[in-house]
């Protein structure tokens, strides 16, 4: 009886000690089935130096998986994580990398900087002097010759001591660097000259407008303003375009230009008549 009931005892006891591991033995299971594989452990083991030089190569390649998964995720120490994301020698390039396609890389703001900025004012031609435009021509220490001039028919200005000067085809800067080199001769030794213009010779307005004739220049004039100011269009008047005629050169040059277009001085425009 004393030997049955010791049996029962070890029995009970190995009993018990089997069901205390069982729990440690599921959690290691559930551990092995749910550790990354190497191959997914790859993924998270990429270092910044290794995905530089991936792009330098034009390509990427997964590398290989590191000792311990929990360096490449920053939990080790700052020392311990730059070994774990060296970069392994056996992915050096062996020769330089390829060449990309474009150049260099620059910011938007230095790009659009280096592009010159191109204005509607750029691509104007200067406004150049012709007969009817009132000059003021100021020459610094000399009262009895600063005066107002007038561009004649002949396209000229008349001075005093150095006579008719041309100024058709000039611009006003120009037209006082002439007047400069005049004076120079046995008159001025340093002549300061400077011209501007006072009024701009007129414009002309003719065809089917409610009153045509010719008519002084007024800053920012188009088209449209034109026929503004000769009354409007008269009721046969064609109103979509007009017929803008201006002396460039020896050539004048004639076209068609829509209503918003910009008249310049000594501008003829032509309102047709409309034919329905």
């Amino acid at each position: 009886m004393p030997g049955a009931r010791f049996l029962l005892a070890v029995a009970t006891a190995l009993a018990i000690s089997g069901c205390a591991r069982q729990p440690q033995d599921v959690q290691q299971a559930s551990a092995q089935a749910y550790a990354p594989s190497p191959a997914a452990d790859s993924l998270y083991s990429t270092s910044p130096g290794y995905a530089q030089l991936a792009y330098e190569q034009g390509g990427f390649r997964p590398l290989a998986a590191q000792p311990s998964s929990t360096a490449s995720r920053g939990l080790l120490a700052p020392e311990q994580t730059a070994r774990a994301s060296a970069v392994p020698a056996d992915v050096a390039p062996a020769s330089p990398p390829p060449a990309r396609l474009g150049g260099p890389y620059v910011s938007a703001a230095d790009a659009y900087a280096s592009a010159p900025m191109v204005t509607p004012a750029a691509s104007e031609p200067a406004y150049t002097l012709d007969a009817g435009d009132k000059l003021r021509i100021v020459v610094f220490g000399q009262d009895g010759i600063t005066n107002s001039y007038v561009v004649d028919a002949s396209g000229k200005v008349n001075m005093p001591l150095i006579g008719a000067v041309t100024a058709r085809g000039l611009t006003n800067q120009q037209l006082a660097a002439a007047i400069a080199t005049g004076l120079k001769r046995g008159f001025i030794r340093e002549p300061h000259v400077t011209a501007e213009i006072e009024t701009y010779r007129p414009f002309f307005i003719l065809g089917e407008v409610t009153t045509p004739g010719q008519y002084p220049y007024v800053a920012n004039l188009t088209a449209e303003t034109a026929v503004a100011i000769a009354g409007g269009f008269a009721p046969r008047a064609y109103k979509n375009a007009v017929e803008l005629t201006r002396k460039a050169g020896a050539q004048p040059l004639r076209t068609e230009v829509p209503l918003d277009y910009p008249v310049r001085p000594g501008d003829t425009i032509l309102v047709k008549e409309r034919w329905f």
